[in-house]
């Protein structure tokens, strides 16, 4: 069947918060030698908010991804997370993305298998023909281990920025209580699991192997996930980034848990599982590179074998520290950063425009502008993060925003010309480097 892509959805964007305003008024000053890096940010830095974002009847707020008619988890929360910094005191802000948290709830109790939603249950789907249990809220049901790991995130640095606990409801509370039981479950998958997924659109790769189950995986502690942050399948289904990913957001569960719900026998159950998590990481994750030394594969099945490479989507191997802060000064982490920017990993590219990761999700020699944005974040030199930002600068190819994959050596030949997620990480980056003072 034909993959449903049409109709656009006819968004009622809320109006500029004042804090966001403010930013922008700011950049005026310190970007004014750069006349073309400010028309960028000036693009980027509200875009969600201009284009994206909705404000519901029923104190929700939905956003779409941009040119795809439906709300990803995980890129939903990376379009608004550049905002989070400024909610503290703007009302207008905390009405988005409190409204944001609300509706990742309330899509979690309705399937936590599902990657992304409809604004209705409309029952649209990216393919009606999917092998799996659709629902008519569901737009495409690829279980990402990631995905809800992008709901704890924006929940737990919300609160922790603002102070405020109203999103802690009672169905926040059940959302909690699902996502660690789908999570338990999924460590063993093959045992356990009654998710499924295959694809009849003439595209073998979308499909999951073993009638939808998947390849054979060894119990490792980790969580099995059937998906990449791409959207494309797993060759061996413990993700490790997602896993470390997972394992931080337990970690912020945890503290939700024993602060808000004051609910100890969670809290110690919680903790059981993270510790299992890293520990698998720990026994199966590390490949031992006769180059690099000790680095974090990007999947393993816990039999032995390993996919060695990194992808520009987030988690990835390079975001490591971004989502896990008290990993960016781990030894391992460092040599992995090293592999991931090397010819060594199959998806870095080098070319006469820039130098950086691409993903197969896109054609061979196509590297992605997040992949740049995160390599400035993640860089603890600032002659790195300068260095990325003007080659995102040059790379726009006039267009004034960023994109997903562009050629290494001519990116006026580039993917997904609406892409929010690319816009906000950009601005991310822009906005840090103001606040350091490098800009």
């Amino acid at each position: 069947m034909e993959k449903f892509r049409l109709p656009r959805i006819s968004l009622r964007p809320p109006e500029l918060p004042d804090s966001v305003r403010a930013v922008l008024a700011e950049a005026e000053e310190r970007l004014a030698g750069r006349p073309k890096l400010l028309n960028l940010f000036r693009n980027c830095f509200p875009n969600t908010l201009e284009t994206a974002a909705k404000l519901m009847d029923d104190g929700t707020t939905f956003v779409l991804t941009g040119d795809i008619p439906a709300m990803w988890l995980r890129d939903s929360v990376e379009q608004v997370i550049h905002y989070v910094p400024l909610a503290a005191g703007d009302p207008g802000l905390q009405r988005i993305i409190g409204g944001l948290i609300k509706r990742h709830m309330a899509c979690i109790l309705i399937d936590p298998y599902a990657n992304a939603f409809n604004e209705t249950a409309n029952d649209w789907h990216w393919n009606a023909a999917d092998g799996t249990d659709m629902g008519p809220w569901v737009w495409e049901r690829k279980f990402e281990l990631d995905s809800m790991c992008f709901s704890i995130r924006l929940a737990y640095l919300y609160w922790k920025e603002t102070g405020l606990a109203d999103i802690f409801n009672a169905d926040f509370k059940k959302a909690m209580r699902t996502i660690v039981d789908v999570w338990r479950t999924e460590q063993r998958h093959g045992e356990l699991s009654e998710y499924r997924f295959t694809r009849d659109d003439g595209e073998a790769e979308d499909s999951l192997p073993n009638g939808g189950l998947g390849m054979p995986v060894n119990y490792t502690g980790m969580i099995w996930s059937g998906f990449r942050p791409s959207d494309d399948p797993c060759d061996f289904h413990y993700n490790v980034p997602a896993n470390l990913f997972a394992a931080v957001s337990l970690r912020q569960l945890g503290e939700i848990a024993k602060w808000v719900f004051r609910d100890e026998p969670f809290v110690r159950e919680i903790a059981r599982m993270e510790a299992e998590v890293r520990r698998g990481v720990e026994l199966y994750g590390i490949y031992r590179h006769p180059e690099f030394g000790p680095i974090y594969a990007y999947e393993t099945d816990g039999f032995g074998n390993y996919c060695l490479m990194d992808d520009a989507g987030t988690p990835g191997l390079l975001s490591i520290p971004y989502l896990d802060p008290s990993l960016a000064d781990d030894p391992v982490y460092a040599n992995t950063r090293r592999f991931a920017l090397s010819r060594s990993n199959p998806f870095y590219y080098e070319g006469k425009a820039a130098r950086g990761i691409g993903s197969p999700h896109t054609p061979p020699n196509y590297i992605w502008h997040m992949a740049l944005s995160m390599q400035g974040l993640t860089a603890s030199d600032p002659a790195e993060k300068l260095e990325m930002i003007a080659m995102l600068e040059a790379t726009d190819a006039g267009t004034g925003y960023m994109h997903e994959g562009f050629h290494a050596d001519d990116p006026a030949q580039f993917t997904r010309s609406w892409f929010v997620w690319s816009n906000s990480l950009f601005s991310q980056l822009v906005h840090r480097a103001m606040k350091e003072g490098l800009l």
